[in-house]
């Protein structure tokens, strides 16, 4: 265990904030409930950005830009939205300020005819514009994304889980039809479950959430959840199919090819720098950060070690032609020739920064064309040779991308349980956590007793359909088992 990690048997809330500072990911703002995103967990989150908007761009979305702003009126043009969001909007009143005794104040001539509304998402403004966009089918589908801020009035904050303000991207997509919308939706969802897997080595299942839990606005809204090393799950990402909803409150029409004019359908999705926490508590440890290499942007450290300035100087020739071949075959790759730091001193920054390779080269390998190479996610160590050093490197990248992946589908599998009875989940629930399958009425009152009395609640409804039974509190018939956990 690092010294200044507290280890995440003793106390996994402050072991993940001590990860985030010594990962030197983010720290908190002046600004109660905002965080300052560091170089290195903005680099990360640059990868993710990277990853995810090829991945919109392959499915046909470009990207735009819509105002932060967004007039009061708008929010309450939809009912549902304006009500889910009510309680988490910052307004703006004023325009300016004035100068008042060496300080400011707000000018009270400033005041705004209308507020404004920092956006929360941007639904509502986007389809003010979609009007003028769209007259005819021929102006469909729209398939749009963008990568911006929001602002939701969150006061019980947690670094990158939950913060005042937060990065994400928001897609929000037009058509003609229902099954175009419906399939986008769906199509979508899948893109986030990809790049979860493939990219962040995290497992997700995927499924509908429950009226309760649906996004305001939407008439479905599927998930990504994600099981965390402590037992509780994570939703890592949305995609809602809005039907026809927005497009009735902006009076947003197309003309069809027998020149009838109809009501858009819609979609929107998103996922955020909520990512960062679920990548940290996935894979991380006692150490610090583990990555998983197609994320990291820096996949393998060279650390030269030497006690002379002849030593340094061959030294680092040799480190330099590591670099060199490596960087070549599109590693990201740094040497760490800094002469102010001790070599322990590097291995532990690395280390928790979470580098999944680092290479250390003295003298004494110089002389036997050697590397130590050490794999920060099994914490080992071995001596190589330096021929076919880059080969085996590319290799040893992928092996950790899927053994992280593997790992923690094996926990998440592990931490899985199906129970019968109340009894049954109610203690399962407290001793063991994790996801639970279970049968459920599908009403809303067993759905908020659950909630209430365990404080689990059902993460999705599987896509998927199994047997029918007996929901486990009322005994009244249920269609199919759904996914409880407690959550972020």
């Amino acid at each position: 265990m690092a010294k200044n990690i507290t280890s995440q048997d003793k106390d996994y809330s402050q072991w993940y904030l001590d990860v985030v500072r010594e990962a030197k990911l983010a720290e908190h703002s002046p600004v109660r409930g905002s965080m300052v995103i560091r170089p290195n967990g903005m680099a990360l989150w640059e990868n993710m950005r990277n990853a995810l908007d090829q991945m919109f761009k392959d499915t046909g979305h470009e990207n735009a830009y819509f105002p932060l702003f967004i007039p009061k009126s708008f929010l309450s043009k939809e009912a549902q939205h304006v009500e889910g969001f009510a309680k988490e909007c910052a307004v703006v009143t004023h325009s300016r300020l004035k100068s008042v005794d060496g300080g400011v104040e707000v000018d009270p001539e400033s005041k705004l005819e209308e507020e404004l509304i920092v956006r929360p998402t941007s639904e509502t403004i986007i389809w003010d514009t979609y009007r003028n966009w769209i007259q005819s089918y021929r102006d469909l589908p729209i398939l749009v994304n963008q990568w911006a801020n929001v602002v939701r009035w969150e006061m019980r904050t947690r670094l990158f889980l939950r913060t005042m303000e937060f990065l994400w991207q928001e897609g929000h997509t037009a058509h003609a039809t229902k099954e175009e919308a419906a399939d986008e939706t769906l199509q979508m969802l899948e893109v986030y479950k990809t790049f979860a897997e493939e990219w962040m080595a995290m497992p997700v299942l995927t499924g509908v959430k429950t009226e309760s839990e649906r996004f305001a606005g939407a008439e479905d809204t599927y998930c990504i959840e994600a099981l965390m090393q402590d037992g509780k799950a994570l939703q890592a990402g949305t995609s809602h199919f809005l039907g026809q909803n927005f497009a009735k409150a902006f009076d947003v029409k197309f003309q069809d090819k027998d020149g009838e004019h109809k009501l858009v359908w819609a979609t929107s999705w998103g996922v955020s720098t909520r990512l960062i926490g679920g990548l940290i508590m996935t894979h991380s440890d006692d150490q610090g950060l583990v990555l998983p290499p197609k994320l990291a942007p820096t996949q393998v450290v060279v650390v030269p070690i030497y006690r002379s300035d002849e030593q340094r100087e061959a030294v680092l020739e040799y480190a330099d032609g590591i670099y060199d071949e490596l960087k070549e075959l599109g590693i990201r790759i740094k040497v760490d020739d800094r002469d102010n730091y001790n070599p322990g001193y590097k291995f532990a920054e690395h280390e928790a920064a979470g580098i999944p390779l680092r290479i250390a080269v003295g003298p004494r390998d110089l002389e036997n064309n050697n590397v130590e190479l050490a794999r920060r996610d099994l914490k080992s160590k071995n001596i190589e040779s330096r021929e076919g050093l880059g080969s085996r490197v590319k290799k040893l990248l992928d092996d950790i991308q899927g053994e992280l992946f593997e790992k923690a589908k094996n926990r998440r599998e592990e931490m899985t349980s199906e129970v019968d009875s109340y009894e049954e989940f109610q203690k399962v629930i407290e001793d063991k956590g994790g996801f639970i399958w279970a049968h459920w009425d599908g009403t809303p009152e067993t759905e908020e007793k659950i909630k209430e009395e365990t404080k689990a609640t059902i993460r999705l409804i599987p896509l998927e359909e199994s047997e029918e039974g007996k929901c486990m509190v009322t005994g009244k018939p249920s269609k199919q088992k759904v996914l409880f956990a407690r959550s972020y």
